[in-house]
Formats: C-alpha cells, structure tokens, sequence
C-alpha cells in the first residue's frame, strides 16, 4: 500500500521534491485556484498554518487549472498572488492536473484511494449541476470534484480524512488538531 512518502512532485522551480521530506508531519494537501469562489481559503488555511506548524503541520500547495480555467497564471504569478493578497507561507508546488491521464501520480493515489464526499451548504446548490454535467457519475468515484479540496494525511503517510471544498475551516482545523 502506498504511502504520502512514495511520491516525488516538482517544486514552482521545476525541481523534483521528495514527499519523504515530510514523513512523521500531519500533512494537508490541496489543489487550489487563484480565481475561484473558494479562493478565500487561502487566508484560513495560511491562519491555520501559522497556529499549528510548530506542532507539526505541513499544508502542501498544488494549484490546478482544471477546473473552469480559474488558475490562469504561471507558477511564478500563482505564488505572488497567494503571498501577495493571502500572505501564504505553506509550500506551493508547480500546477498539476488531479484529475484525467494527465494527473501527476500523487494525485491518482489520492483520488483512488478516497470517494467523494458530497457538498455542504449553500456551495452546494450551486456545485452539483456543475459537477454533474462534468461527471454524471460524480456521486460514486474519488475524482476531484472542485478546487481546495483537501486530504489530511497522518504521520505515518496513510489518507485520513478527505474535505470537500465545501467543508469549514472549523471542520479542516478540527481534523488536523485531532491528529497532532
């Protein structure tokens, strides 16, 4: 069974980063996008981030154009953005697709080894026609769905816990503080 420390992704230089380089750390990972409605996470996640990094967690960065072409920019204008308008210290890596052929490995392993875990909220109504005219079979398979979703991952590498975008910070804090 694969773990988190099996991968190696490519840094916003293009380097190649060993995800072992994280072993023992509460890691969450997202795929993000700077024009998105849920790009205000961001500023929750980067609180969350300063709180509890000395404790242990690491939030892993991965922006994603594959979702209504709402991360537009280059590596280098995606990471002034965050810093710039959401002062985001966490790692940011190269864009990536998470879904389809083109999915970088990591990816595939999360999609595969979560299921969807249905939207919350208001996010929803507007959501699920989106997604289901993208994948009518959205509902019963671990392809990402929207931008910031998010998978918590314990200190041994193993998946926890996966959170929809729609899911609060209260809930993602809550989940990563139950693991430090």
């Amino acid at each position: 069974m694969s773990t988190l420390y099996d991968f190696t992704v490519k840094d916003q230089e293009g380097k190649d980063v060993s995800l072992k380089d994280y072993e023992g750390k509460v890691v969450l990972v997202i795929n993000s996008a700077t024009e998105c409605g849920f790009t205000p996470h961001y500023q929750w996640l980067q609180e969350i981030y300063q709180d509890l990094h000395e404790k242990g967690l690491e939030i892993l960065d991965f922006p994603c154009n594959q979702f209504a072409n709402q991360t537009p920019g280059d590596d280098a204008e995606i990471h002034q953005f965050c810093t710039g308008r959401f002062g985001v210290t966490f790692p940011q890596f190269s864009k990536v697709d998470v879904n389809g052929e083109n999915a970088i490995p990591l990816w595939q392993w999360l999609t595969t080894e979560t299921t969807f875990q249905g939207f919350h909220g208001a996010a929803k109504l507007l959501l699920t026609p989106v997604v289901k005219k993208m994948d009518p079979n959205y509902k019963n398979n671990g392809k990402i769905k929207w931008n910031f979703t998010k998978f918590l991952i314990g200190k041994n590498g193993e998946i926890v816990q996966r959170f929809e975008p729609t899911a609060d910070a209260k809930e993602v804090r809550a989940g990563i503080e139950a693991l430090l």
